[in-house]
């Protein structure tokens, strides 16, 4: 049986533990909620208003739908690694099986597209209004990390990075998403990939306007 620890206990940080069934926050009612994250039992009964378990009971609940989960995804028959594989169990926890059977992610694992799986991902953080959920931000940020983690993508084959710089030809919408990025990145992340990125003497320059004044940077290649 393979080791689904990382997923549960990544499930378990974000859902967090209520000991008493608490209603869905957009009904007021049913589903409702228990443990870390339980709607039904394992034996396909739903949770309802005032049910109450325990920790210990709440994590056997746990454990169940996850290793039920694991069973749905390997009879999709998806390319994924193992970490692949945990990142998916706890994306699907959150949004349901359903969600997720229907989404555009299991089109993007079909072709190995996991640069796009990512993004895909990385988009499920709102509410039925509209409006993010702040824990989610995190929780989505994590499961892509955990996807990523010794994946394709970091042999280059899908990464991110690389098709961007791949497919760069300076338009607008290309220059506007590079500095949107840079913004948001160290600089001392920036300046150590401009130090490694530097393999030759051969010299590109990138001239771009800044808010006060035009900036040209010396990129080595």
């Amino acid at each position: 049986m393979a080791d689904l620890s990382e997923a549960i206990e990544l499930i378990k940080k974000y859902e967090g533990f209520n000991e008493k069934a608490y209603p869905d926050p957009d009904t007021g009612s049913y589903p409702y909620t228990i443990g870390f994250g339980s709607q039904f039992y394992p034996d396909g009964s739903q949770v309802k208003a005032g049910h109450r378990c325990s920790r210990k009971k709440a994590l056997e609940y746990l454990e169940y739908e996850v290793h039920v989960i694991d069973d749905q995804l390997t009879c999709l028959e998806l390319p994924m690694t193992h970490n692949m594989r945990l990142a998916l169990i706890s994306f699907i926890h959150s949004v349901g099986w359903q969600a997720f059977l229907y989404s555009h992610i299991v089109d993007a694992m079909e072709i190995s597209d996991y640069a796009y799986t990512i993004d895909l991902i990385s988009q499920w953080i709102f509410d039925n209004n509209h409006k993010v959920i702040g824990g989610l931000i995190e929780r989505r940020r994590e499961e892509a990390q955990l996807f990523l983690d010794g994946s394709q993508v970091k042999d280059g084959t899908n990464s991110i990075l690389l098709k961007a710089f791949t497919a760069y030809s300076g338009s607008p919408t290309q220059i506007t998403a590079i500095k949107n990025l840079e913004s948001h990145m160290n600089p001392y992340t920036l300046s150590e990939f401009i130090n490694s990125f530097c393999l030759s003497d051969k010299e590109v320059w990138m001239e771009y306007p800044s808010s006060d004044f035009d900036e040209i940077i010396t990129l080595r290649v």
